[in-house]
């Protein structure tokens, strides 16, 4: 695929060639990231490409990785940003793939540099892929910090947040979804608020300009929903701008929201990981995930499990499955996984055809073993009859209908747990 344009790349290089502008302590003032983080060119550029396997364009050498060593860094006489136009990496004519896989290496927690200013490059290079259809997210995490994967961008779904209580208003409604949160739990809740506010400089359309706290943004945020209220000390459900008071005496869907709001406005990779630890030590069966909180009681997908598939076909249907399934659209979400489920059958093509594919993925399931062989063997031919029964595609207007949403649940349960067990068996670095 070449969708991202010249332009997109040569704006994106330019990030990394001449820097960034930002307003920082009420000035502004450029400031630079290499693409490299903490590592230097050569080590970089081992870490995606072989670069024994690559030529070198330097006579003296047999392949890239001599040459490279030679002009970065005994003569250090390569130009800056000379990666970019270097057609051996493929960044400027290659395929998206190439430069979205670069780029998720550039921020990698290995490779970046968490004193620098890595986060506003990518979300500087975000905000040029995004126009080209494509972003960088955080898809897994090592050492409890991020490692970004790529997907295709929906515009639609990033255009405006919808908070906890609103996403799941009817089922708090019909008392299908209730939530206890204990007031020394909220305490610690608003001591990791408070902890992680911050002032900003904002200026209004007049040009007057005054410091907004992170409170008040998630106050403002808020206030797009529902007017902010909590019990006051006549205990009184009334309209406050006290996040302290909110935390501790609002509805506990409401302190969900304020937790995800405040997510929008925290870099720090800490903040997610310090309410998660909070919510379970207080038995609260949720965590805070990629800025929402979602039940752990919910079946989804391993996100290190997905990480790591290198056919990006399946790795994304895999996602927009489990994104669909989070957002409550089942119907959705069971198509995506048949398809996965589909594809995942011919991992092992062109070098095996899709029956040869599936038997040597049952294989490595079982160890060979007869009693597992047999058992997965079973579950995969039953999904199949199942996909091509039911009608899990809008589309198939002459397969048996689902009657209850129930009955697509337990499609989608079933077929995922095959599925989630079968791609911790598949092999690396094939399919790319």
């Amino acid at each position: 695929m070449k969708h991202i344009s010249e332009i997109t790349r040569r704006d994106i290089f330019s990030l990394f060639i001449c820097g960034l502008d930002i307003e920082e302590f009420f000035e502004s003032k450029r400031v630079r990231y290499a693409f490299c983080g903490r590592l230097s060119e050569l080590d970089f550029l081992k870490r995606i490409y072989n670069l024994k396997e690559l030529p070198s364009f330097d006579s003296r050498f047999d392949d890239a990785e001599g040459d490279i060593l030679q002009h970065t860094v005994n003569n250090n006489d390569y130009e800056d940003g000379w990666v970019f136009e270097d057609e051996r990496f493929g960044l400027m004519n290659g395929e998206d793939e190439t430069l979205l896989r670069f780029l998720c290496s550039v921020f990698h927690p290995a490779v970046r540099d968490e004193g620098g200013y890595w986060k506003r490059f990518l979300d500087a290079a975000n905000e040029l892929l995004r126009k080209d259809g494509y972003e960088l997210h955080p898809e897994a995490k090592i050492s409890g910090r991020d490692v970004y994967g790529w997907r295709k961008y929906d515009p639609s779904e990033s255009a405006l947040f919808i908070p906890f209580s609103q996403r799941h208003k009817a089922e708090i409604k019909s008392r299908h979804l209730t939530q206890k949160i204990s007031r020394e739990a909220r305490k610690q809740i608003y001591a990791i608020l408070e902890r992680h506010t911050d002032a900003y400089l904002e200026t209004s359309d007049t040009g007057w300009q005054e410091h907004i706290s992170t409170s008040e943004y998630v106050f403002r945020d808020i206030s797009q929903f529902y007017e902010p209220k909590c019990y006051n000390e006549k205990r009184q459900y009334a309209k406050t701008s006290d996040m302290e008071q909110f935390v501790l005496s609002t509805s506990p869907f409401s302190v969900f929201d304020a937790i995800e709001f405040y997510e929008k406005y925290n870099a720090d990779n800490d903040f997610a990981d310090q309410i998660n630890a909070l919510l379970k030590l207080n038995g609260i069966s949720y965590r805070l995930e990629q800025g929402r909180i979602e039940s752990t009681f919910e079946i989804s997908i391993d996100k290190g499990n997905i990480s790591i598939i290198s056919e990006q076909g399946l790795k994304d249907l895999l996602l927009e499955a489990d994104n669909y399934y989070r957002k409550g659209n089942m119907q959705i979400a069971v198509e995506k996984l048949w398809d996965a489920f589909e594809r995942l059958k011919t991992y092992y093509s062109p070098a095996l055809n899709k029956s040869e594919s599936a038997n040597k993925i049952i294989d490595d399931m079982s160890a060979s073993e007869t009693h597992f062989k047999t058992l997965y063997e079973t579950e995969f031919r039953a999904l199949t009859t199942m996909g091509n029964d039911f009608r899990i595609r809008h589309h198939e207007t002459t397969k048996i209908n689902f009657t209850d949403e129930r009955q697509i649940e337990y499609f989608y349960k079933r077929c995922l747990a095959l599925v989630s067990v079968a791609i911790m068996f598949l092999e690396k670095d094939v399919g790319i």
